[in-house]
């Protein structure tokens, strides 16, 4: 069994008119869809909601705001699974709710 980081990136728009029924059931979609990889045995670990607001450090000591505000998305957070394979991991990120949300998921395989 290898373990995959699902990396989730959204576009990125302003919450703030979300209401707290809407939050509420963006929340539960999430809940749902990790629950189900609890339930296969499948989660190994959930990475904490990321801030908007950042720095980015460049070669040469360089230090900009970011993350890249320029671009359309962010990326959210992150989870590892286990699967038994790259294929297998991208079949288990189906049903993300980040795709849900015009989003994508990145499947990483992280090495021993």
């Amino acid at each position: 069994m290898q373990e995959f980081m699902l990396i989730f990136r959204q576009p990125s728009y302003d919450y703030s008119n979300v209401s707290p029924k809407e939050m509420q059931a963006i929340a539960q979609k999430w809940q749902d869809w990790v629950g189900g990889l609890v339930a296969q045995e499948k989660f190994v670990s959930n990475g904490i909601r990321l801030a908007s607001e950042g720095k980015v450090l460049r070669k040469g000591g360089v230090v900009t705001d970011g993350p890249f505000v320029e671009i359309r998305e962010l990326l959210g957070s992150f989870c590892i699974i286990k699967a038994e394979n790259l294929e297998e991991a991208v079949t288990l990120a189906h049903g993300c709710p980040a795709l849900d949300a015009d989003g994508s998921v990145e499947v990483r395989p992280l090495y021993k």
